[in-house]
């Protein structure tokens, strides 16, 4: 993590708009935030003194400390004791599109890292047997990861691939990302088939993501095809909504 600045704060072109109906907290908040997403504020800067701030910008301190508290309850912030008000990280947003969560944390930055719970071979469910497009109860490749950014859980990726379509290594799974294998082995990815939901997290789920017994949960299912048409990849996976968001691009329809 990068040693802290003293003062960072001080680097940021901050300011309030009186006139206008947003809420002031609202306005800081937004300004901070922004900085953060932009790595103006890197993972481990400290924020400034909240009463130094608030004279600043000429606003009340418990005008401060509600903008402040706002993106520690996002997961941008953290207060600790000692220490101060520290950035954590970014908010990883992932496009719609057919890319794996191992490349979207290196492209934002985020210094992504892997650890396998299971690589082993399972009998299909009929979920992942219909999925696939395998016989219920035929042997299928059932890989479970949790996904770490800058040391700290981001989600939980459970895999299912038909038999005998790449050999999946333990040590490579933890070090790159179930696309880029499957590319190397020589599989065109060409398109995928997702839904995405929300639900609490079971006492289990929440204990793997550092998370608390009842606290959302973002999931995806997808399903991955090759350029043949065949399915090559089933996945179920649970992501924490603090620290991980999906971004759709709509169109007006003529």
């Amino acid at each position: 993590m990068p040693k802290p600045d003293a003062d960072p704060t001080v680097q940021l072109d901050l300011s309030v708009d009186r006139s206008s109906p947003v809420p002031l907290y609202f306005q800081l908040s937004q300004q901070l935030e922004a900085a953060i997403e932009q790595g103006v504020l890197t993972p481990g800067s400290l924020l400034g003194n909240e009463i130094e701030l608030a004279a600043r910008l000429g606003l009340s301190r418990p005008t401060v400390r509600q903008a402040i508290q706002s993106l520690v309850d996002k997961g941008l912030l953290v207060r600790r004791r000692g220490v101060g008000t520290q950035v954590v990280h970014s908010q990883v947003k992932r496009p719609l599109e057919l890319s794996s969560l191992y490349d979207d944390l290196e492209a934002a930055g985020q210094r992504p890292a892997t650890k396998v719970l299971v690589n082993t071979v399972v009998p299909a469910s009929a979920e992942v047997a219909a999925a696939l497009g395998v016989t219920e109860d035929g042997d299928v490749h059932r890989v479970e990861r949790l996904r770490l950014a800058h040391g700290e859980p981001m989600a939980y990726l459970c895999n299912y691939l038909p038999p005998g379509l790449l050999d999946l290594d333990t040590g490579q799974l933890e070090t790159t990302g179930l696309y880029r294998l499957m590319r190397s082995a020589g599989i065109t990815l060409h398109s995928a088939r997702q839904s995405i939901g929300a639900r609490a997290a079971t006492a289990a789920e929440a204990e793997r993501l550092g998370e608390t017994e009842g606290a959302p949960l973002l999931t995806m299912q997808r399903t991955t095809f090759d350029d043949t048409g065949r399915a090559v990849e089933y996945g179920t996976h649970t992501y924490r909504p603090s620290r991980y968001s999906f971004e759709f691009q709509l169109l007006v329809r003529p």
